[in-house]
Order: structure tokens, then sequence, then C-alpha cells
């Protein structure tokens, strides 16, 4: 079996924008210098996270570019190129390695998608002949296709499709991808140890926004077989990772990452900032990890 090639943290970075809704390319620059002082060595750009189904077709592929450049060889850089349209996700997809990215994360087909397997590979082999390894991602909950261990079995003999990213929150469910020998990834934040302990190959991550360093500490114990230190890093991690699980995901990472110093301004319309009263909770769910990662 060849090597994964993107084990470990893949940071599902929140794209940063200004108070008029556009994307701030400043603040874009300054998270990524700090994330990788952390230590983060792959990321994510125009993930879920990172608000990509709010992003024009144009802004996707110029933070996609942007990003690749600031980065600049020191850590991996995956882009996420889904769309509706086959020929939109090809064409994404050929941009995105034109940028520098060395993978792409797609969707299947969604909204009145095929949910026939047999569509689903056409659809990734057309996808992989545009010449970067694939993440597929399954999101059920969201998109109305499941990846089934039998699909993923057949998705893996593609050539350039290297890897499912599984955000379908079923630690069941994703222990049987895992079972398949092909490489997996979590996307369920609150699942991380688990998942991790289960065999997961690496872990694509919007919470770790806000704890870069805590959340690289607790993939390097597992890395290690110490489950004692996973376990006592988890405790810390775990109040805030099942709530942002718990509703207004993408509002709470926004809210938790200001709160840690690598703030993105507020969501793009049509989602808006967290509520005050809100904010409390947040605070209070991350407890310790705002010292722990200014430290």
């Amino acid at each position: 079996m060849p090597e994964f090639q993107f084990p470990g943290l893949n940071l599902a970075i929140a794209t940063p924008f200004d108070d008029a809704g556009r994307i701030d390319y400043s603040r874009l620059e300054h998270n990524i210098e700090r994330y990788l002082a952390a230590g983060v060595r792959s990321f994510l750009l125009s993930s879920g996270t990172g608000m990509h189904v709010y992003l024009s077709k144009e802004e996707s592929e110029g933070l996609i570019k942007r990003g690749a450049r600031i980065v600049n060889g020191r850590a991996k850089v995956i882009a996420q190129t889904s769309a509706l349209l086959v020929e939109d996700v090809v064409e994404r997809t050929a941009r995105a390695r034109d940028a520098g990215a060395e993978g792409v994360m797609v969707l299947p087909p969604f909204f009145e998608g095929p949910t026939d397997d047999q569509d689903i590979l056409d659809f990734y082999a057309e996808v992989a002949r545009a010449g970067l390894p694939v993440i597929g991602y399954n999101v059920p909950q969201a998109v109305g296709v499941a990846i089934t261990p039998e699909l993923l079995t057949k998705l893996s003999e593609i050539p350039g499709f290297c890897a499912v990213k599984d955000s379908g929150g079923d630690l069941g469910k994703q222990a049987e991808l895992v079972r398949t020998g092909k490489f997996v990834m979590n996307g369920a934040d609150s699942l991380v140890p688990y998942a991790l302990y289960a065999g997961c190959h690496g872990l694509i991550w919007g919470g770790a926004n806000f704890a870069p360093k805590t959340c690289l500490s607790i993939v390097a114990a597992a890395a290690n077989g110490n489950w004692v230190e996973v376990r006592e890093l988890w405790k810390l991690l775990e109040p805030a990772m099942a709530l942002i699980s718990k509703g207004d995901y993408v509002q709470t990472v926004y809210a938790a990452a200001q709160l840690t110093g690598y703030g993105a301004g507020s969501p793009r319309k049509p989602l808006r900032g967290l509520s005050a009263d809100r904010i409390p909770a947040v605070r209070q769910s991350l407890d310790t990890l705002i010292e722990r990662e200014a430290m």
C-alpha cells in the first residue's frame, strides 16, 4: 500500500473576511504564518469551514492561489473544488493544480444528484483525470449520498482517488470504512480521538482553527501510541469540540478563533457572527485553551 499523502492534521482554515464581507488577504497571511509557527503542515483552502459554498468561483480560485503562494512550499495545500457541474469541478481542480495545490477535496454530485454507485464512480474518475489526488467527501446528512465501504473500495481503484473524508459523525460507520484498508480521514471534530484509535489515516479539522497547538499535540500523542496523553489532551478540547458540533458550526468556530487569537472576522452572509449572548458559553468551553494556545 502506498504511503498516505495527507497524514495527521490538515487544517480546514477559516477564510477571513473584512467588515465589508470581502476576503481579507492580509489577515489570511497573518493567520497562515501563525499556524505555520504553531506547527501546522497542511492546509485545506476553501473548505466548508472556509465557507466554500458562499464563495464565488473566482473568489475560491483566488483564495487557493493566494493561500498557496503564502504557504510557499512550507506546508501541503489541499483545495476544495466542489461544484454542481462536473465540468466546473474539473476546471476548478485544474486551476487549483496550476495554483500549487497538491490535492483536492470534492463532494459527490449533490442537490438531486445521482445516487447510483456507477454514476458516482464515473464522476470521480472524470475529476481525477485533472491530475491531482482526490479526496472524496462523505457528508450524507448534507448531500444525500453516502460513501459506503463497498463504494469506497471501488473508488479506491480509480487512479488518483486517494482517500475519503468522513464527516458523517457515526463512529461505527467510520470504523467500517477504515476496515476496508483504504485511506480514511476523519472530518467529525467530536470524534477525533476515537477516530485516531480506530485507525483513521488523517484528519481534516475545522475546530483546529482555534486550538492548533493542542490539536497537533493530540495527533502527535496518538502517533506515538500514548493514549493516556491523548485522553488528557482531549479533556481540554472536548468541551469546545462538543459545542461546535451542536449547531451553528461555522459561526462558533469563527467566534472561538477570535477568542484564541486566530480571528478571521465574521462569517459571510447569509451567515452572521455568533450572537453576543452565546459568546460566554464559547469562552467557557475554551477554558484553559485560550492560555495554552497563547504560550
